[in-house]
């Protein structure tokens, strides 16, 4: 599969797109003004504990306090404890989903808190996710510094391999090499960019990363809480250490001054790829160049068309994103099972892609059309399974229901691409939908029946409404507004005022 790399940086943002066979798959963005902060290191202070939610919340200088679950501490470095580890899976915070971590927030071995931890005690954490909504960061105490080629755990006594390596073979070997680099009851985890690389391709990574863990030990010692120990390369440099593997052809960046920066970077850390970056010398924008702008646009729609003539939409909520198959336009020539299968198994790739590219994450359901025979699920339920293979995000697919749902679950770290480029609609506050006109205007003649019932000075009455309820007030409803104007004996007055939220009306004496 050829890919690339393209990135667009100026004095305000970065974009880097990853393309597989010209196509945009993954979008990353990050505002200058607004960097994410994933990865940071972090002298925090911990400033309240829940003993009924299993969480502490940790001063780390930012706006909003940190939160830590009981799963994401790492006992042996915070309490004198004899006993047995739970020896669960935990995600990356660097978001590589195909690599292991110790520990688990949902084994919390059973030690409360409370006990782990008390109100002023000053800890080291990283960040595990960044700010979203009206959270603040998850943190962690499980410290994982990401070289080129391994992760490195220093408070886990653990050597994985990323699962994406299948070969066993492969696997062991790489174990016993970096067992006998490392440093002992010290964890490590071989990336899928080790695949193949050799003792001198590990020791370099190896000894920078050391290099780092003892800095934030003396850093840690003589700071004040709180107080961040260390900072995660920027956008550009993370593409090259994570992204760039051995399927990327090339890279291509549209900033002179950040290519110099590449060239360094790479010749220091990389020096095998500087001949794969490029500079961007057209005249033409980078992304309007590679027709990425075109993609980036679609990615913020609700209905996406398949060739077919079917199409899916895409509903994010706070809670899950439902995704919805339909035929469309779509009705096939002879079996209409065989039109459902066909349009499903479209929208299997078309759903995965706009997973990666919206990079959408949390609880996913997708309602695909009901299919009657079980064959017709299998294959569909296998076909997402194979096409999320090619997703660096973790996920978790649940079979086919009798309904024809399938739940899964996609690893989110931060924020997907509809959360970065978009706010909520000021004017319907995220709902999606206003009320009508019509429904506006029966709730002003209500209003005016309660006021004319108790009105007793006042003759006449002032109704300020939106310029399209007005309309309909005096279209439909206006004799019945005479009616009740003779009845209670008032004068209505109905003033347009454009300013107003069509919901919105003042009706003032």
């Amino acid at each position: 599969m050829s890919s690339q790399i393209v990135i667009n940086s100026n004095p305000r943002e970065i974009r880097v797109a990853l393309m597989e066979n010209n196509q945009l798959v993954e979008l990353f963005i990050e505002h200058k003004a607004k960097k994410g902060i994933v990865g940071n290191v972090y002298k925090g202070v911990v400033t309240k504990i829940l003993p009924g939610m299993q969480v502490a919340f940790v001063n780390i200088g930012l706006e909003k306090a940190g939160f830590l679950y009981v799963g994401d501490i790492d006992i042996i470095d915070l309490l004198d404890y004899e006993g047995d580890e739970d020896e669960n899976d935990r995600i990356s915070p660097k978001g590589d989903s195909q690599e292991i971590v110790r520990g688990s927030r949902d084994g919390d071995r059973g030690i409360p808190i409370q006990d782990l931890l008390h109100e002023g005690q000053e800890i080291m954490v990283q960040v595990a996710k960044n700010p979203l909504g009206t959270k603040g960061a998850r943190i962690t105490t499980f410290i994982t510094l990401p070289g080129r080629y391994m992760v490195y755990m220093p408070t886990v006594n653990q050597v994985s391999v990323s699962r994406r390596i299948e070969d066993e073979d492969e696997r062991e070997r790489l174990k016993t090499i970096v067992a006998e680099i490392g440093r002992p009851q010290e964890g490590y985890i071989v990336r899928t960019a080790g695949q193949g690389r050799n003792v001198q391709d590990f020791e370099p990574d190896i000894q920078f990363l050391h290099r780092l863990w003892d800095m934030l030990g003396t850093r840690f010692e003589d700071s004040s809480a709180p107080a961040l120990l260390y900072e995660d390369l920027n956008l550009i440099a993370r593409s090259i250490r994570d992204i760039f593997t051995e399927n990327v052809d090339r890279l291509v960046i549209d900033s002179k001054t950040d290519y110099e920066k590449c060239i360094e970077f790479c010749s220091t850390y990389l020096p095998h790829i500087v001949d794969k970056i490029e500079l961007h010398k057209e005249a033409v924008p980078i992304f309007d160049h590679y027709g990425i702008e075109v993609e980036i646009n679609r990615a913020l729609g609700r209905k996406i068309w398949l060739k077919s003539g079917g199409f899916i939409t895409i509903d994010q909520t706070e809670a899950l994103t439902a995704v919805d198959v339909n035929t469309g336009k779509f009705v096939g020539h002879t079996d209409p099972e065989e039109t459902i299968l066909k349009t499903n198994l479209e929208a299997v790739k078309e759903i995965v892609y706009q997973l990666r590219l919206r990079n959408i994450g949390g609880i996913i359901i997708v309602d695909f059309i009901d299919m009657s025979k079980e064959e017709s699920k299998e294959i569909v339920w296998n076909s997402l399974q194979q096409e999320l293979k090619n997703d660096r995000s973790r996920t978790n697919i649940l079979k086919i229901s009798d309904l024809g749902l399938v739940e899964m679950t996609r690893k989110r770290v931060r924020g997907s691409l509809s959360q970065i480029l978009s706010d909520p609609c000021p004017y319907c506050e995220g709902k999606g939908h206003i009320k009508s006109p019509a429904t506006v205007c029966y709730e002003i003649i209500r209003a005016l029946q309660r006021i004319a019932v108790n009105n007793i000075n006042n003759k006449s009455i002032a109704v300020e409404v939106h310029p399209a309820v007005y309309d309909l007030l005096f279209e439909e409803e206006s004799g019945y507004l005479e009616e009740l104007e003779k009845m209670y004996h008032l004068e209505f007055h109905i003033k347009i005022n454009p300013k107003l939220h069509q919901e919105q009306y003042n009706i003032t004496p």
